[in-house]
């Protein structure tokens, strides 16, 4: 189970949105819930003649970042009693959230995807994108809404959609996964692959009419989109049993799309899952890395949480 989890927040309603859920997996696992909020460098400031010291409004700033974390904690803990601590770290964002994840101090980050704090300055949309590079535990990222969230209303959680290429490094998502979905008896895991046949379509020629070569070559084609639905499946199923021996429920399904984070996204909102869960590579040069993937472009289309979690990738 977890033993921190820790929660990025910078004053805002949007980064708050990830509270409920980080709420729930604590009360579930017992685990500490660490609520942080990182305060960076400020310059020192000349208006109209009049020195203001950097300290002294970063002690202030600190102050106040101190009084929201402690108020958010008091209340989270009328709702449920799970142990919650909280810090204010000073630096850059990504890098200081880093260090703590690589220190021990988390094993779980729960946070928005973005945010626009009152104690601070805009931080948090691109702190998602360097978290994703640079963490080494798994990251459930939450889309907010422009609605204030509901603490007392307990996020559904009763699948996850697992999103598998048919590689190791993609199943390397499993053991985070599982650890989820062991927090709830009854939920499930569903497998997916998304693969695409690159071939014609068959509908597109009338059979009786068409040479007898142009026949046997559709057939031929034919057996070979069964042959990649059934090694799909046939791969699925094989994942699915080493996850079935762990006592978790499973369901597997083959979907036929050249586009897989679209495959991703329809099958979610299709069987109505509580989360997707997928894995990508951790590359240098955030824009390379996110720009353009499956992982940027699942999170720009999801509406529900996404745990992602990267590892070392050409």
């Amino acid at each position: 189970m977890y033993r921190n989890i820790l929660v990025p927040l910078d004053g805002s309603s949007f980064a708050e949105h990830a509270l409920p859920h980080a709420l729930a997996l604590a009360r579930r696992s017992g685990a500490n819930l660490l609520l942080v909020t990182v305060s960076t460098p400020l310059a020192e400031a000349y208006t109209e003649g009049l020195y203001f010291s950097s300290t002294e409004l970063e002690e202030e700033i600190t102050a106040r970042h101190h009084r929201y974390l402690h108020d958010v904690a008091i209340l989270l803990r009328q709702i449920h009693e799970v142990p919650i601590t909280v810090a204010v770290k000073h630096g850059e964002v990504a890098p200081v959230l880093v260090k703590m994840i690589e220190d021990g101090e988390a094993d779980l980050v729960v946070m928005a995807t973005h945010g626009r704090g009152t104690l601070g300055r805009f931080w948090l949309g691109s702190v998602a994108d360097e978290m994703i590079r640079q963490s080494n535990v798994p990251l459930l990222l939450i889309r907010p809404t422009s609605d204030k969230p509901n603490l007392q209303v307990e996020p559904p959680f009763q699948s996850i959609l697992l999103a598998l290429d048919g590689s190791e490094h993609a199943e390397q998502i499993l053991q985070h996964a599982e650890r989820l979905v062991k927090l709830n008896p009854k939920a499930k895991l569903i497998l997916i692959r998304a693969i695409n046949t690159a071939l014609p379509s068959l509908g597109a020629v009338d059979p009786p009419e068409a040479p007898k070569e142009a026949n046997a070559l559709l057939k031929r084609l034919e057996e070979l989109q069964d042959k990649l639905r059934k090694d799909a499946l046939d791969y699925l199923r094989s994942v699915a049993s080493k996850i079935q021996a762990h006592g978790i429920e499973t369901e597997v399904d083959v979907i036929v799309e050249d586009q897989p984070a679209l495959a991703i996204l329809k099958e979610a909102e299709m069987k109505k899952v509580s989360m997707i869960a997928i894995e990508t590579h951790r590359r240098t040069g955030i824009s390379r890395f996110l720009r353009g993937s499956v992982t940027e472009k699942v999170l720009r289309g999801s509406t529900i949480p996404v745990l992602v979690h990267s590892s070392p990738g050409a």
